[in-house]
């Protein structure tokens, strides 16, 4: 490969970024920034990375990546101060002509006459923050490693069902819904109802609700519940990792049902899989106790207590040959 082609296939792989924008003000909210200049458009970013320009102002930006937040500390504002106005102003130029998604100063620098200029002749965002270089750094990947990650929605409820994260599958009108409402009831905490935002941050899944339906649960015959207003912020969760799939279908008697538990089903969300567990569904079946049972048995599992290891050592036990006294 060329010296070209692998310069276009770099460039190629920028192009396919997936992107993340939001308001300057909106982005300042979220990470306690203090906001200098807000630029006309949203920001972009397409990287969970920062960078510290030193290698910039040394004057070596052969691989300068301008499509990652700035962040300048005690050396890169120390090293401005030491210039003369004239130099700062050409330094400053480039790195804001870069045109990089925004610049933080941190640990409550001066921000100096010239930067905000900058900053305004190229409508790139600057912000201030009181906190040290390293903290600003590792909320702003936070922040984005959350809001550029792979993502997708599931119809289903999401629980937390005594710390486990449950996500509640099956058609619809099979009394998801009803079953959540009763776990909520029991002292559960609903995340989301019918519409599960899902991401993979770090090969584990997170869900969220939809913004649109945030603490409200539709039951059919009664309407929207607002959970949080009946049961309290004990109620609802913001967000949950799943550890747990339960899929609810029609009871089928020519169907034969897992009755040890020894069913290894799995459900795949965004390539990572999960145990998937099938609860029927018939008349007169308390399947929030079922649901609760089957996920308080999943924490046991997984703390290395198996009820079916158990049976089987009974069972071995019981037909063990016994010695004859002689």
């Amino acid at each position: 490969m060329t010296n070209g082609e692998a310069n276009g296939a770099s460039a190629q792989n920028r192009t396919d970024r997936k992107r993340f924008e939001v308001t300057a003000e909106k982005f300042a909210a979220d990470l306690n920034l203090v906001v200098l200049y807000a630029p006309k458009k949203d920001l972009c970013f397409q990287s969970t990375a920062t960078n510290r320009p030193g290698m910039l102002f040394a004057g070596f930006d052969d691989f300068f990546p301008a499509h990652r937040i700035q962040a300048l500390g005690n050396a890169e504002m120390a090293y401005l101060n030491s210039l003369d106005e004239r130099t700062r102003e050409r330094q400053l130029d480039r790195l804001f002509s870069k045109r990089v998604p925004c610049v933080i100063v941190s640990q409550n620098h001066v921000i100096p006459a010239c930067m905000t200029e900058m900053a305004r002749k190229y409508d790139v965002a600057l912000f201030a923050s009181s906190q040290s270089t390293s903290a600003v750094e590792s909320d702003a990947v936070h922040y984005l490693t959350t809001a550029l990650a792979e993502s997708d929605t599931i119809h289903g409820e999401l629980l937390d069902i005594s710390g486990i994260g449950v996500l509640l599958i099956g058609e619809s009108g099979i009394g998801k819904s009803e079953t959540a409402l009763e776990l909520v009831h029991r002292g559960h905490m609903l995340v989301a109802d019918d519409l599960v935002e899902v991401k993979r941050i770090k090969n584990k899944i997170y869900g969220y609700p939809s913004k649109t339906t945030a603490n409200l649960l539709e039951v059919r015959g009664v309407g929207l519940i607002d959970v949080e207003a009946m049961y309290g912020v004990g109620g609802v969760l913001n967000q949950k990792r799943i550890h747990l799939v339960i899929e609810m279908e029609k009871w089928d008697d020519s169907k034969s049902y897992d009755r040890l538990g020894d069913e290894n089903l799995t459900y795949d969300i965004l390539g990572v899989k999960f145990q998937r567990i099938v609860v029927p569904v018939s008349a007169g079946r308390n399947l929030a106790v079922v649901i609760e049972a089957a996920s308080r048995n999943f924490r046991l599992r997984s703390m290395g207590r198996d009820a079916l290891d158990e049976l089987s050592l009974r069972l071995m036990e019981k037909n063990r040959p016994r010695d004859t006294e002689i």
